[in-house]
């Protein structure tokens, strides 16, 4: 019994296969075996975070052509002090970029603390962290009344041209 959409597909494999008896369907068997694994394990996202330029595992849709699918890239860059009301600019280098589909990130403060960016205070407007991307930066904000922060961890993830 399934509950998803009737389209959906899985990516999981069976746990168990029968074995046809003749060779020939052997063979064609484990080819198609292979086809699927292959298929899945390369739909699997990657779990790797490094400072240069990964492929993710993503796949993302082609509006108009669902056979075409784009991929996601995945850059992280840490960064140190962002005093209260500063602005911190990182250049990332990146060209060629169609649309961010992840932009994020997380620091510390010196309260001690750990916070997500973008970071959103319902009591205190002035104490958040605002995080935004640009041609040639990505940008983080400290709020005027938010602690220093003291080294963070941005994270870009996009498809490209």
């Amino acid at each position: 019994m399934t509950y998803g959409p009737v389209n959906t597909w899985i990516n999981s494999l069976p746990i168990e296969i029968q074995l046809p008896k003749e060779q020939n369907e052997v063979n064609s068997l484990f080819a198609e075996r292979h086809r699927q694994i292959a298929g899945v394990v390369n739909l699997k996202e990657n779990a790797q975070y490094e400072d240069r330029e990964l492929l993710t595992g993503q796949q993302w849709f082609t509006t108009g052509n669902n056979q075409t699918k784009r991929y996601t890239y995945r850059r992280c860059f840490e960064f140190g002090a962002i005093a209260a009301g500063a602005t911190l600019n990182i250049a990332h280098g990146l060209v060629g970029i169609a649309l961010y589909t992840r932009i994020y990130g997380t620091c510390i403060t010196n309260v001690p603390d750990n916070r997500p960016i973008p970071y959103v205070s319902v009591a205190a407007t002035n104490q958040q962290i605002e995080m935004n991307v640009t041609a040639a930066n990505i940008v983080i904000i400290n709020g005027a009344a938010a602690p220093p922060i003291t080294s963070g961890i941005a994270v870009v993830e996009y498809i490209k041209t």
